[in-house]
């Protein structure tokens, strides 16, 4: 493939992890139990979510949502690494490295929006619980989810196709085990300033700008927290509040950490491990998280579990 007079790269190859055979074999074993404990785990959330009365509420809406988003977030990158990591070739083509920032780039944008949205809603339900179910209808938290999913659809397509537009005439090899923008810019034979400065805006607009809604609801929901006087108040609304305080830091602060930073510091090791905390761990631990530190999540696993073994007697 050749695009226009100066790119002539046609496919990519990722640096990833280690060409040492055992090695290899042992983080294949590693990734496809991660892969499996994470994929099970938000699919019984979701189902948790679906065959739970007590949980049809607009908090468990999201977190239902967030959890379909999480098993696509995870199948875009992880079943990459398996196959290279068994098969041994690295090799990703140009048409299918962009296809998979496309989808990374979707994903990982609309969890930041995602985030913030649960954030509103507790914010509603703790700052104006008379209005909570006026506000957080279930029109409203539908229109929240289709709102995040369409502006992070033209965020994608606008940043993948900027990037790869870059002629990419010599080095191939991506220092990183899946396709981004900056390991992907650093390949680039051509000054890649207008991209970098489209990228910063947009980790302004979808990052920064998620983020702040988050610190705005938090700050109001713990200044609420305070001027209360019911001590079994002020117990359940940081129970229900801490797991997303939680699952926000490890996604914004190691998202953060790779885009966030000038061009010359990029491919180091740093950066492996900063993606892999939130293309690999974050959605692991996430389910977890929200499932152990939430009581209503707690009694809805047992009454289903019981359910189970009413009907198997």
């Amino acid at each position: 493939m050749r695009r226009g007079n100066h790119t002539t790269v046609t496919e990519f190859i990722f640096v990833g992890f280690s060409d040492v055979p055992e090695i290899r074999y042992f983080l294949f074993s590693v990734f496809i139990c991660t892969l499996t404990m994470t994929l099970l785990a938000h699919m019984s959330l979701i189902v948790l979510y679906k065959v739970s009365a007590n949980l049809h509420t607009p908090m468990y809406f999201f977190l239902a949502n967030f959890s379909f988003l999480e098993i696509c977030y995870v199948s875009t990158i992880t079943p990459k690494i398996l196959v290279n990591l068994l098969s041994g070739d690295k090799s990703i083509t140009f048409y299918g490295c962009a296809l998979q920032m496309y989808c990374f780039l979707l994903l990982g944008s609309t969890e930041c929006y995602m985030l913030a949205a649960m954030a509103y809603d507790r914010y509603n339900a703790i700052c104006h619980p008379l209005l909570y179910n006026i506000t957080m209808s279930s029109d409203a938290c539908f229109k929240l989810i289709v709102a995040s999913w369409t502006i992070c659809f033209m965020v994608a397509i606008i940043q993948t196709f900027l990037t790869f537009s870059l002629p990419f005439c010599g080095p191939n090899k991506i220092n990183n085990f899946y396709c981004d923008i900056p390991p992907i810019m650093a390949l680039a034979c051509t000054d890649t300033q207008f991209n970098e400065i489209i990228t910063f805006i947009f980790v302004l607009c979808v990052v920064v700008g998620s983020f702040l809604l988050i610190i705005v609801s938090y700050t109001r929901i713990i200044l609420t927290i305070l001027k209360s006087h019911s001590s079994a108040g002020i117990t359940k609304a940081f129970s229900t509040c801490t797991s997303h305080l939680i699952v926000v830091t490890i996604y914004y602060g190691s998202g953060s950490a790779m885009y966030l930073r000038p061009k010359s510091s990029y491919g180091t090791d740093l950066d492996k491990f900063m993606s892999l905390m939130y293309t690999i761990v974050a959605p692991l631990l996430n389910p977890f998280i929200y499932s152990l530190r939430n009581n209503d999540v707690k009694c809805a696993i047992k009454k289903m579990i019981c359910n189970v073994k009413v009907a198997q007697l």
